[in-house]
């Protein structure tokens, strides 16, 4: 998997909130053009930024609504207690695994959801910039008293190539969890959720997602998970077994 983040798209930009340093630290970390402030009209469509103690990404058209960032609360629905009740169509596909890596981690939302079901977490994410969100997203999560409280380790982030990372693992997990991004339904539909379509124009959609399957199954210790809309055929040939969820499907393939 190659890192195309489209840098021409973002940019760091200071805008009186966090640490000025730090940020034009992460500029030159990401290659990323640094802007001192608004008011140097930044060209890029997207701008990285501390807002609300936090790291997000600002839409430019959008500036006031807040921008986006890795969400470490508990999704609507969900228990708050530690461990979460492993209930529904993911804890299903699961199974009796206790070591999953997220080869495809994104917003990291399907992530922070297996940690707080009590699962070991290694997260692969192989865009820079979202890496850099997730980092942030972990950090803070580590700071959370029920985290330190109960003495657990925030899921652990792997910044490259899903594919190299996999085939160098030396330790095969239980579960791969894989979560690419597939082309959107041939027919007229909703749009994607904005997290979703920033997602896309950041990192595209997985072409190689194929090869990484491929490569999932022969790292695995018991079982890769594949995450897929309700429309897409399976990624593999027939999985082992499958459990459907809301608008989407969990293929299970044991090996």
């Amino acid at each position: 998997m190659m890192l195309i983040d489209n840098n021409t798209q973002v940019a760091v930009c200071y805008t009186d909130e966090g640490d000025k340093a730090a940020l034009q630290q992460l500029a030159n970390q990401l290659g990323l053009r640094f802007y001192h402030s608004l008011a140097a009209q930044p060209t890029e469509a997207f701008l990285l930024t501390y807002r609300d103690n936090c790291l997000k990404l600002l839409d430019k058209q959008l500036l006031k609504k807040g921008g986006l960032m890795v969400e470490i609360e508990p999704r609507a629905g969900e228990q708050r207690s530690f461990p979460a009740p492993k209930q529904g169509a993911l804890a299903q596909a699961l199974g009796k695994s206790k070591t999953v890596v997220d080869a495809t981690t994104g917003w990291g939302q399907d992530s922070l959801y297996m940690f707080r079901m009590g699962y070991q977490m290694q997260c692969i994410e192989r865009s820079p910039v979202m890496a850099a969100l997730l980092h942030d997203g972990f950090n803070r999560l580590a700071q959370c008293a029920w985290v330190q409280s109960l003495n657990l380790a925030v899921p652990q982030l792997l910044v490259g190539d899903a594919i190299a990372i996999l085939t160098g693992l030396t330790t095969k997990p239980d579960c791969i969890y894989l979560d690419p991004m597939f082309p959107p339904k041939p027919k007229k539909s909703a749009l994607a959720k904005k997290p979703l379509q920033i997602l896309h124009d950041l990192v595209g959609y997985d072409t190689d997602k194929e090869q990484l399957f491929n490569c999932a199954l022969q790292a695995t210790g018991k079982r890769v998970i594949v995450k897929s809309p309700d429309y897409a055929k399976p990624l593999g040939e027939k999985p082992s077994e499958s459990f459907q969820g809301k608008l989407v499907r969990y293929d299970v393939y044991q090996v």
